[in-house]
């Protein structure tokens, strides 16, 4: 069960549709969109962004994640996610991880064209992960 409403749901499908027209991936052609939901209920679109060097690109979830951090959000709710293809798409291994440094009980909507989806919690998709709780306390 999601903590967000049906309404919350469908909006958080539609920025991350609409987020892949943003993408700049002229080498992949591998389009993706990902929407970032903030615990006041703001939302911040992401793209990927690819680089000639291939290890400059970054995924969708991380500009989210970038802007909404850079605009001093610490805490977040759920996260959409969308390609072009037909598929419901997960996020890479680093975007688990870096995700994961804002808590582990972030829904993550994987969403296809058709606007179906799938649901996740962070945590089963990066069980027995390193994170803040496991620093010393400054």
């Amino acid at each position: 069960m999601s903590a967000l409403t049906n309404d919350q749901i469908e909006d958080l499908i539609t920025q991350c549709l609409e987020a892949r027209n943003f993408s700049y991936s002229p080498y992949s052609k591998f389009r993706v969109g990902a929407a970032l939901r903030t615990v006041d209920g703001k939302i911040y679109q992401g793209c990927n962004v690819e680089n000639a060097s291939y290890g400059g690109a970054i995924c969708a979830e991380r500009t989210a994640f970038v802007k909404a951090v850079s605009e001093g959000h610490r805490r977040f709710v759920a996260i959409g996610l969308s390609c072009d293809y037909n598929q419901y798409i997960t996020p890479c291994g680093i975007c688990r991880q870096f995700m994961n440094e804002f808590g582990k009980n972030l829904e993550v909507f994987f969403v296809n064209d058709d606007r179906t989806y799938k649901r996740a919690i962070l945590a089963d998709l990066l069980p027995l992960s390193f994170g803040p709780d496991i620093l010393p306390p400054k």
